[in-house]
């Protein structure tokens, strides 16, 4: 085989411009720019970012399609694997509720697609108001997460209009295409009956249906993985300008949904690097020159876990001193253990995908051994899936070194998806290695079986769900939500942004002790119809005692009543209280003042008057 020069290959001009201009994102990344500006301009230039990236990904989709499409005959389309997807498709999502199932993450994304929405910003808002008609974020944070999700929410409240469930409409979609993409990546590894295999595999995993009826970026991860991947072999296979954009940019957007899966980059840039060592020249399309700049916003937003030690959570989990260690690593393989193989009480896994995945590995692995070996006679897909299982095995390893990386936890366990994509893809590269047909067969029979013997049923239950206590109050919070006749309520709740997000004026419990002054005020104005407060109560199992949880505490000032009250956990008491009033020592600093019979004022008079209590308005908005 012929070596190219380093000189000559370094020697193409769009090289050396694709040297710079990443050069350049790198120093506006990491060096440039300082902390606080880059969090503004995170803020204010996020979604722009996003959207070019994602308007040239469409645009190379289309340039290298289309054409295909136009010739293809749809009589001939598989109608049965495509019922085969649907059926799989309606497994997952009829037998969860659609809801927030990992509250932190969902609620965030979803009130980053609000702000993207109405104003084009990237904020996650804490304190919103309803102004005469007009629902208006007072108050927000940038958040840590990726932007890819939030800004797909925030194209379908565009185009639909403004709806928290808009979330939920976006994870049901992208169940279908998954899906329909399991089942391409199983024709083309394995033939037909593969991809219904995968199909079956994935239907019955309990994880996947909580994240398809969910709000959270999991299901786009996924998705984005396994699209970045059949999109290389189509690089290697047509090795054109649409390919290579259309690939480049899928990692790129692949990159932004969650944190690790900047992992992925590594095999994207061994395929390009491949068949450019192939071919003997660099091809590169001007949208992948300029690609490293629609990434600066990336490291930028991350300076989030420099400014705040509080975004890797570490108070989550006491002991900890260190987000990543290879200490954490035998400890969390044995709850990985755990969970793929755990009751169906316990765990949202599937057996038959954990046993048939765990027994491909080793085979899979003395695959790739022995593919390493001819690299060169290896058909595109073989060579996509070498360099991807790269991708896979370092984003586990990853995974493996966090301190907070148990699977088996109700707040972790969506983290072992990818995992779940990889144990599939291994199977269908070893299936074909026997060349007896009963091994597909019994691959197939023992994943029915477990579907319909174990899987649905542990769908229809979900009793693994029910430990994870702020996922169930936050689905009482909606329902609570949804009961009340009239929205211009004001909520006192730490977790705000929950009612913000839905449009009910709210403020955190902690803003609300601060500004009790003004939350008086517009009680004696009449702002709102009601101001209500969330808390948690502990109950002591010896004593019986109930005790707030921290950060719930009004103090003395605020007079309650309780409204709605539910256990829904044992040792726990979720309750929603009205403000009666509201005191300052001795006295009550919220009353109405009775209705009396005011002067006679002129017309110039009301409008100053409504113009200077306007501003006081706005001023102590809570």
């Amino acid at each position: 085989m012929t070596i190219v020069s380093p000189t000559a290959f370094f020697s193409d001009r769009r090289v050396l411009l694709l040297g710079l201009v990443a050069t350049l994102a790198v120093l506006l990344g990491f060096v440039a720019v300082p902390d606080q500006l880059a969090i503004g301009l995170v803020s204010k230039f996020g979604f722009w970012f996003v959207l070019v990236a994602f308007v040239l990904w469409l645009r190379s989709l289309v340039q290298s399609f289309l054409t295909e499409l136009r010739a293809r005959d749809w009589r001939r389309v598989d109608g049965l694997s495509w019922a085969i997807v649907a059926l799989g498709t309606t497994v997952l999502l009829v037998h969860e509720t659609f809801g927030f199932k990992i509250v932190m993450d969902e609620i965030m994304l979803l009130g980053t697609s609000m702000s993207m929405h109405l104003d084009k910003s990237v904020l996650t808002p804490l304190r919103g108001n309803d102004i005469q008609g007009a629902f208006v974020i007072v108050e927000g944070i940038v958040d840590k997460r990726p932007l890819f999700f939030p800004f797909l929410v925030s194209l379908l409240h565009d185009l639909t209009g403004y709806r928290p469930a808009n979330a939920f409409v976006l994870n049901a979609g992208l169940t279908f295409v998954f899906l329909g993409m399991v089942m391409a990546a199983g024709r083309m590894l394995a033939g037909r009956v593969a991809g219904w295999l995968g199909v079956a595999l994935f239907a019955g995993l309990p994880l996947l249906a909580q994240n398809s009826t969910g709000g959270g970026f999991e299901l786009l991860n996924l998705t984005m993985i396994l699209a970045t991947f059949l999109l290389g072999v189509r690089w290697l296979e047509k090795r054109d300008a649409a390919a290579l954009t259309s690939f480049c940019f899928s990692g790129l957007l692949l990159a932004q949904v969650r944190y690790e899966s900047v992992i992925f980059l590594l095999p994207v840039a061994l395929l390009v690097l491949w068949v450019w060592w192939r071919e003997k020249q660099a091809l590169l399309p001007w949208p992948v020159i300029f690609a490293p700049l629609l990434m600066v916003h990336y490291p930028l937003q991350h300076r989030i876990f420099e400014l705040r030690e509080s975004a890797w959570e570490m108070f989550s989990r006491p002991g900890y001193s260190e987000p990543f260690s290879f200490s954490y690593i035998p400890n969390n393989l044995g709850h990985a253990l755990q969970f793929f193989f755990g009751a169906a009480t316990d765990q949202p896994n599937s057996i038959v995908l954990s046993a048939f995945g765990l027994i491909a590995v080793p085979f899979f692995v003395l695959l790739v051994r022995q593919r390493v070996r001819a690299l060169a006679d290896q058909p595109a897909s073989s060579l996509a899936l070498l360099a991807f299982s790269v991708g896979f095995a370092l984003q586990f390893l990853l995974l493996m070194c966090y301190f907070w990386g148990t699977f088996d936890d109700a707040v972790i366990r969506r983290l072992s998806l990818p995992t779940h994509l990889a144990l599939v893809l291994a199977i269908f590269a070893v299936v074909p290695q026997f060349k007896s047909p009963w091994v597909l067969r019994v691959v197939i029979a023992g994943t029915l079986l477990g579907l319909i013997g174990r899987n649905v049923p542990s769908m229809a239950a979900h009793a693994y769900s029910q430990e994870y206590l702020p996922g169930r109050e936050t689905a009482w919070r909606r329902e609570f939500m949804a009961a009340q006749p009239r929205p211009d309520y004001l909520m006192i709740d730490n977790d705000s942004t929950l009612w913000v997000t839905h449009r009910v004026s709210s403020t955190p419990t902690v803003a609300a002790v601060k500004r009790r002054v003004d939350i008086a005020y517009h009680m004696k104005n009449r702002t709102f119809s009601n101001v209500y407060v969330f808390q948690r109560y502990n109950i002591d199992p010896e004593t019986g005692t109930m005790k707030l949880r921290d950060g719930d505490d009004l103090g003395s000032a605020f007079v309650l009543e309780t409204v709605a009250e539910q256990r829904l956990q044992v040792l726990t008491l979720t309750r929603i209280s009205r403000v009666k009033e509201i005191r300052s020592g001795e006295e009550t600093i919220s009353t109405r003042e009775p209705v009396g019979h005011a002067p006679q004022k002129s017309r110039a008079e009301i409008e100053q008057g409504r113009r200077l209590f306007l501003e006081s308005f706005m001023k102590q908005l809570p």
